[in-house]
């Protein structure tokens, strides 16, 4: 006993060395690694300074210039925000990215029932239909508007020619005031549900089977269990979709100019608020006033993003 207690004693010195020496002083010692972290990681901060933060910093200062047809720019102060404020078309396009963001967010119930037929135990060819539902989301959205727009064609389109059988009359979707945004809202649903889908199905594998088979034994239906169990259980990759969906609406452009056009007339009245800033900045050539508009749309962006975030305390299972 008298050796061990000895050993025991003389290794907890040499600890207390070891630690004494690492330290300098007796306080815990700090590990410098010099500056090779910084040169592993400068690549992507010089990356992220150069692309993003640098032309945020830039918008945000041509936002208060007015810039001339051929370069140089004056300092106006909040005029470019009061012509935006003042102006009823950017309320318009504001309004009509709500519109389109909401109906493309119905898509995520559908989703998630999508989701789940497809994660059926036995359910054939289920990677060929998930590849399918897939594709649309990684499809160019000048393609996706060229098949659009034969699909809504007034005239000799599948829609009309599907809704004639039922004796129905169908409008010249994409060039009637109002069913041209619900045309556009419809196709980004449709584009974005194979997205929706495979980050639901993923979640769904991360369900426990034992839950269903407790709920089974308790006599609990496949409706109820859809209700009590997948749901709830699902709610991070529900909140993970909703972000991802909302931001990408707020941004729609491609998908609108492509399928209504730029000589459409009912463009004025269906643009989005990315549409506006183009349309100031590169058509009415007031890079000023484009800058703002940019500005808004990120604050916007950033505080719709941070209100989804506070509220997901209430609602999402961790």
């Amino acid at each position: 006993m008298t050796v061990q207690a000895e050993a025991s004693t003389d290794a907890r010195r040499r600890l207390a060395s070891a630690r004494t020496r690492s330290s300098g002083s007796g306080r815990p010692g700090r590990r410098t690694d010099g500056a090779w972290p910084w040169l592993f990681v400068a690549p992507l901060l010089i990356g992220v300074g150069v692309f993003y933060v640098w032309p945020i910093l830039q918008t945000f200062w041509f936002s208060f210039t007015k810039w001339g047809a051929f370069g140089g720019s004056t300092f106006t102060g909040l005029s470019n925000y009061e012509s935006m404020l003042a102006d009823p078309e950017f309320y318009r396009s504001l309004l009509n990215t709500a519109i389109y963001t909401v109906i493309v967010l119905l898509g995520i119930p559908i989703a998630i029932w999508f989701a789940h037929l497809l994660e059926t135990p036995g359910l054939r060819f289920a990677q060929f239909y998930r590849v399918l539902f897939f594709m649309p989301y990684v499809a160019m959205p000048a393609a996706i508007a060229l098949v659009w727009r034969i699909i809504f064609n007034g005239d000799f389109g599948v829609l009309n020619w599907g809704l004639s059988l039922f004796g129905v009359s169908g409008p010249h979707w994409i060039a009637t005031p109002g069913f041209a945004l619900i045309a556009v809202s419809i196709v980004g649903l449709w584009s974005s549900l194979g997205f929706s889908m495979i980050i639901l199905g993923a979640g769904l594998k991360d369900i426990p089977a034992e839950l269903y088979e407790a709920a089974r034994v308790d006599g609990a239906s496949r409706a109820r269990q859809f209700r009590s169990i997948t749901v709830p259980m699902l709610t991070p990759s529900i909140f993970f979709v909703l972000i991802v969906t909302t931001i990408s609406s707020f941004q729609l452009f491609d998908l609108l100019y492509a399928l209504l056009g730029s000589t459409n007339p009912v463009l004025p009245k269906t643009m989005s608020v990315v549409f506006y800033f183009y349309s100031s900045g590169f058509i009415q050539n007031d890079k000023g006033l484009a800058a703002a508009t940019a500005m808004v749309i990120f604050v916007l962006i950033g505080v719709i993003t941070m209100i989804q975030f506070r509220l997901q305390k209430r609602w999402v299972r961790s």
